[in-house]
């Protein structure tokens, strides 16, 4: 068999790659997905490009990648992703990807290093992907990225699920959605499809704006990915009003079984009503009796979502390097200096 790598624009992708896309974890894999990024959130000077390897002329192995100023090499994931990783052929055997990875890293060599970050440790392409990356001729470094908090959840309850949260979770769950219940100006309004989408939208920043996060690094993106998540299918925007004002948002997308909170905000001025934590209770029940199997708090280890989830999964990162490049050779020192410096810093006494 041979295998053969060429770089295309997302526009330039044709449809036979489309299954490649398909196969892929979630919804953060898709083509609407990569091109709500490359419409919103490239950082500026940048442009994303797609290697595409075949073997004997069939598609096999897609690598998303973003190339950022001078030789900057980038797997094609921003501050937005939750899971990144090259798309696998469906049908492809762990000889096929190994071949093809080598293919890849044979191409990329053109580059000192390329990082690729966002994966899952556990992804069944990985270890036979990386050995052919190592094959074609990279050096490749691990490094912690950042913890996943999730909560499996098939075949549970609302009562369940709530009777396994925190005391304090749970009584102001019941407590304020009781209170919100009375108030006459209180609703919740769940969009799932483009009806209404674009007032979702505008409410959604407006309470992003009056909240307590920093500016979004990409403000387009929820404008450019919504649409798409919901002509998708896979849309759970929630709104929780006071009358007329947005206090309280928060969007999820439910693919192949997981629902992901990808962004959600609240009004502090309004922080008497905790509408956020009665809306994030308002979408979770309402998820579990649509019958996801998994509830997935996304990137990060913020205090609060060991209250509504109860594990942990690690995402890491790759450091892929070429030593014959001075740059590669320098990037791996790095890594490695760094690495020692860590493990110093954590022995104990």
């Amino acid at each position: 068999m041979t295998q053969n790598v060429t770089a295309a624009a997302l526009h330039e992708v044709s449809a036979e790659w489309d299954p490649l896309f398909a196969a892929g974890p979630g919804f953060q894999s898709s083509r609407a997905w990569f091109e709500a990024t490359v419409e919103a959130a490239l950082p500026p000077g940048s442009c994303a490009i797609f290697l595409l390897c075949r073997d004997a002329g069939k598609p096999v192995v897609m690598l998303p990648l973003l190339r950022g100023a001078g030789r900057q090499m980038r797997g094609l994931s921003t501050v937005y992703t939750c899971l990144f990783q090259p798309l696998l052929a469906p049908d492809l055997d762990i000889p096929d990807v190994r071949r093809a990875g080598a293919a890849l890293g044979a191409y990329c060599r053109r580059w000192p290093t390329l990082v690729l970050d966002a994966l899952d440790p556990l992804w069944h392409g990985l270890a036979p992907l990386l050995a052919g990356l190592r094959d074609g001729g990279l050096v490749a470094r691990p490094f912690e990225h950042f913890g996943n908090w999730h909560q499996p959840v098939a075949g549970c309850s609302w009562p369940d699920y709530l009777a396994a949260r925190p005391g304090p979770l749970r009584e102001t769950i019941r407590r304020k959605t009781r209170v919100c219940a009375r108030d006459g100006r209180v609703r919740i309004e769940v969009v799932r499809s483009s009806d209404g989408l674009g007032p979702g939208i505008a409410a959604y920043e407006h309470v992003y704006r009056r909240s307590w996060k920093t500016p979004e690094p990409a403000p387009g993106f929820t404008a450019a990915l919504l649409p798409r998540a919901a002509a998708a299918g896979v849309l759970r925007l929630g709104v929780l009003w006071a009358g007329t004002q947005a206090v309280a948002a928060q969007y999820w997308v439910v693919a192949s079984g997981s629902a992901t909170v990808l962004k959600l905000a609240h009004d502090d001025a309004w922080r008497s009503l905790s509408p956020g934590t009665v809306l994030t209770g308002h979408m979770i029940r309402e998820l579990l009796e649509e019958g996801v199997a998994d509830l997935d708090f996304g990137r990060g280890d913020d205090d609060y979502k060991a209250s509504w989830t109860s594990l942990r999964r690690p995402r890491i990162g790759m450091l892929l390097a070429n030593p014959r490049d001075p740059r590669g050779l320098l990037a791996l020192a790095r890594h490695t200096a760094g690495a020692v410096l860590r493990r110093a810093f954590q022995r104990p006494g």
